[in-house]
């Protein structure tokens, strides 16, 4: 290599130096900017993917479950009544429980995910009181709860405590039953739940069922519940 450098050789060093870092960094550049779309185009396919497999399932999960329903509103035969082949009938409530409450649990079991499949587990609890498995339908109605459609988990919960109501379990129905009250839902009126809240503790706990039948004529005058709390407060009333 030369000892001494002229000024403009110098520059032209420099120059190239500067061009081939320039070079280097839009290349560099240009590698990054081609993973970014590609990672951007591999996220948007597998969304696009997973959004079709979804829609997909829940179509599928839909058909199924109106087919269960039609078993679970079939109509019960009539004593001595012979099965008319063009239409699906039981001879009995429970009967039809359970064939229902088996297409119910293959649909949630299949279609775990979607929203008609999260419903089959409703009804298939639903079914299972019907058949007196209470132990189980709690169980359904568990996996219910805390899902992503708070309506539904209301409902489930709201099962729960008329099961545990049922059940003698007192503490665990109106645990449940203050916790779904709070929530407010609208397929589960609030003063629905505290009249049921009410009615439960009216033999365990009259001082405070008498409170929550006088709150829910203060919060709800002239409705049919109030009605319903003021039938409450009679029977509680001391008798002369």
């Amino acid at each position: 290599m030369p000892e001494h450098l002229s000024r403009k050789e110098l520059k032209q060093d420099k120059i190239h130096d500067a061009i081939e870092h320039g070079a280097e960094a839009v290349f560099s550049h240009s590698q990054a900017a081609a993973i970014l779309v590609s990672v951007v185009i591999a996220v948007v396919l597998v969304y696009g993917g997973w959004k079709l497999y979804n829609d997909r399932q829940t179509l599928h999960a839909s058909a199924a479950l109106d087919e269960g329903m039609k078993v679970y509103y079939a109509p019960i035969r009539q004593a001595g009544q012979p099965a008319d082949a063009s239409e699906v009938t039981y001879s009995d409530v429970q009967s039809r429980a359970q064939a229902a409450s088996s297409k119910f649990a293959a649909i949630a079991d299949k279609y775990p995910s979607t929203n008609p499949g999260k419903l089959a587990r409703y009804y298939q609890a639903v079914t299972l009181l019907d058949v007196e498995k209470q132990n189980q339908a709690l169980e359904e109605l568990k996996k219910v709860v805390g899902g992503s459609d708070k309506e539904l988990s209301a409902m489930a919960q709201y099962q729960m405590a008329t099961i545990y109501a049922r059940s003698g379990k007192t503490d665990d129905a109106a645990k449940t039953y203050r916790a779904l009250a709070d929530q407010k839902s609208v397929l589960v009126p609030r003063p629905l739940v505290l009249l049921e809240l009410a009615d439960l503790l009216s033999q365990s706990k009259p001082a405070e069922a008498t409170t929550i039948y006088q709150q829910i004529k203060k919060d709800y005058p002239g409705s049919t519940v109030s009605e319903r709390a003021d039938r409450g407060l009679d029977l509680l009333a001391p008798k002369s």
